[in-house]
């Protein structure tokens, strides 16, 4: 059997015939919950749009930083990812788990191939992280979901991360989305998040960027400017350095402006006062 039909025999519901970006992102971190439309799709990606692996790497080492900083400096021992895909190395888990063994992660994600890559990731930390097939757009379902509720205790402060998903969503609101999930946490808690931009890409490559993405599971990408990404995060105390190009957000070695404008994503971290 070919690792497309196994990994397909999987998973239920799991869709071979449309490019998904989840698993797109996945493949372009060297993950294998990828299938051949998705490979196919990427490599003409980065055809296209040589920049599309950088943003992966940029997006990825961010989030890494960012859940470290809020452990380490914060205290913050509890992770709500919103849109997580398809955990890979340096999962939201694995980061939290370096720093504080108890930490707790409840992954969200509506794609099948995801959710299940990440149950069979989990191993011995399944009493500490769950996954939930949900929609983000519907707070209250995602909020009140087994493994959500049951896991995080949102009287005290909880860490919600948007990691390149407000940019692919069918709303244009992101804000007032994130106010929704702001609602139910507690002072002290913390909002970290990612969003596509356009650095270094040139007006065709996202035209031919959106004209890929328009046929897979996720046809949306909303670029925005670091003022745009400053207003997703209404209610919230920015961390130093503020919105900035995602690889210069406290880096851990020198990184160039060249480099981190081809990364082609802002990234933000936001305390609850």
């Amino acid at each position: 059997m070919s690792h497309d039909a196994e990994l397909a025999s999987q998973v239920e519901h799991a869709n071979l015939d449309q490019p998904n970006i989840a698993r797109m992102y996945d493949y372009h971190l060297g993950g294998s919950a990828n299938f051949a439309i998705d490979r196919a799709v990427a490599e003409q990606a980065l055809r296209l749009v040589p920049t599309e692996r950088d943003y992966c790497w940029a997006n990825r080492a961010f989030l890494g930083r960012a859940v470290r900083t809020l452990v380490i400096e914060h205290g913050i021992d509890q992770f709500l990812d919103l849109g997580s895909g398809v955990p890979t190395v340096g999962n939201v888990h694995e980061i939290a788990h370096q720093h504080d063994p108890n930490a707790r992660v409840a992954y969200v994600d509506w794609e099948p191939v995801a959710c299940h890559h990440a149950r069979q990731l989990l191993g011995a930390h399944e009493q500490r992280v769950t996954v939930t097939e949900a929609d983000v757009c519907e707070p209250e379902t995602v909020l009140n979901a087994a493994g959500v509720a049951g896991l995080l205790d949102f009287a005290r402060p909880i860490g919600v991360l948007a990691f390149g998903i407000l940019d692919i969503l069918p709303t244009t609101d992101g804000a007032g989305l994130v106010s929704r999930y702001r609602e139910s946490c507690t002072s002290g808690s913390a909002l970290a998040l990612s969003n596509n931009a356009q650095l270094s890409r040139t007006d065709q490559e996202v035209a031919a960027l959106r004209s890929l993405l328009a046929d897979t599971s996720t046809p949306n990408l909303y670029l925005r400017t670091s003022e745009e990404v400053a207003a997703l995060l209404p209610g919230y105390e920015l961390l130093v350095p503020g919105v900035v190009p995602a690889s210069l957000w406290r880096p851990d070695r020198s990184v160039t402006e060249e480099e981190a404008r081809r990364g082609n994503v802002y990234g933000a971290v936001g305390i609850l006062p």
